[in-house]
C-alpha cells in the first residue's frame, strides 16, 4: 500500500442553495506520497508541467456527494507536480465543486446547517 498525505484549503464558498440543497466551493487539494521508482540524484526538486500527470500514478481521490466538479484550466491546467530526489511526489490541484447538503429549514430563520466536504479514495 501507498500512504498518501492530504491537505485541503477552502479558497471560497461561492454559493449556498437551499432550493437545490447544495453548495459550491473552490478548494486547493494537495496530496503527497513517495514512489521509489522516481528517485534521482541531486538535492533540488523538479517541478513538472501539469500535462505530465498522465504519465504518473496519482491517487484516485474523489469528493463524496459531489454533483459536479471541474479542474481550473485558465490559462493552463491548475496542477502542480513536484518530485523530490527521494521519490516524494507533491501533487496539487484547484477544484470547484458543487456538493449535496441536506438542509433542515423547519426552524428558519433560527436554523443551523452543517454541510460536510469529504474526500475518499477507491482501493483497487
Amino acid at each position: 500500500p501507498v500512504s498518501v498525505g492530504m491537505s485541503m484549503d477552502i479558497a471560497s464558498i461561492d454559493t449556498i442553495s437551499e432550493i437545490n440543497m447544495d453548495y459550491t466551493a473552490t478548494i486547493f487539494l494537495r496530496q503527497r506520497w513517495t514512489d521509489e521508482r522516481l528517485c534521482f540524484d541531486g538535492n533540488k526538486s523538479l517541478s513538472l508541467d501539469g500535462r505530465l500527470v498522465e504519465m504518473l500514478w496519482v491517487p484516485d481521490t474523489f469528493i463524496v456527494d459531489s454533483k459536479k466538479s471541474f479542474l481550473h484550466d485558465v490559462t493552463v491546467e491548475n496542477r502542480l507536480i513536484r518530485i523530490y530526489p527521494n521519490g516524494t511526489v507533491l501533487y496539487a490541484i484547484r477544484i470547484t465543486t458543487t456538493v449535496s447538503c441536506s438542509m433542515d429549514l423547519t426552524k428558519y430563520p433560527m436554523d443551523k446547517q452543517t454541510c460536510t466536504l469529504q474526500l475518499e479514495s477507491c482501493k483497487s
